[in-house]
Order: C-alpha cells, then structure tokens, then sequence
C-alpha cells in the first residue's frame, strides 16, 4: 500500500509541474502579441476579420494555434503566424488572453 502511495504521489507531483510550466507568462505573451493585434484586436477582443481571442481557455488556445501549424485548421495566414510560434510564445500568448476579460 505505501509504494502505490508514493507512486501517486510523485504522478501527481509531476503532473502539477507540467500545469505550471504549461501556464505561461501574461507579460511576456503581451509582449509578443503585437502581430496578433493587427486581426484581433489590441486586447483580443475580436474584429470583423478576426474572432475573440481575449479570455479564451488557454488549453483550446494552443490547440488552435497547433491545428493551424499542422494544417488540420486551414487558415494561410494563421498557418504562416502560428508556424513562427515556439511552444513557449503559444504558452505565454495563450496565458495573456485568458487573464484579458
């Protein structure tokens, strides 16, 4: 019984972890959102040309941004966007929407 307590115990250490490296940085996804600004609006809130991205679920952010760069979403210009993002720039972008209203 202890060994399947340490067990769950280390598995869930390591999955905290893995939420806290996944959260991002707000300040450093508003600095890199320049670019995004120019469809979504200067706080995401969306544009004639471009949806809401402000307060979007930061899980269902990085996906969107993944399906674009893999083509399962077909978009070009998001495709040429997102393929310039590292996994940290998704994670700080996606940080920085969800904390907008």
């Amino acid at each position: 019984m202890p060994r399947i307590i340490l067990v769950a115990l280390i598995a869930g250490a390591v999955g905290v972890a893995g939420v806290a490296q996944a959260a991002g940085d707000a300040a450093a996804g508003k600095d890199r959102s320049t670019a995004c600004a120019m469809c979504h609006g200067p706080e995401g809130q969306g544009t004639q040309m471009a949806p809401r991205l402000a307060g979007k679920d930061p899980a269902a952010f990085v996906q969107a941004l993944e399906d674009f760069k893999s083509g399962k979403r077909d978009n070009p210009i998001m495709k040429v966007q997102a393929s310039m993002l590292s996994a940290d720039d998704e994670a700080n972008l996606a940080a920085y929407y969800a904390s907008l209203q």
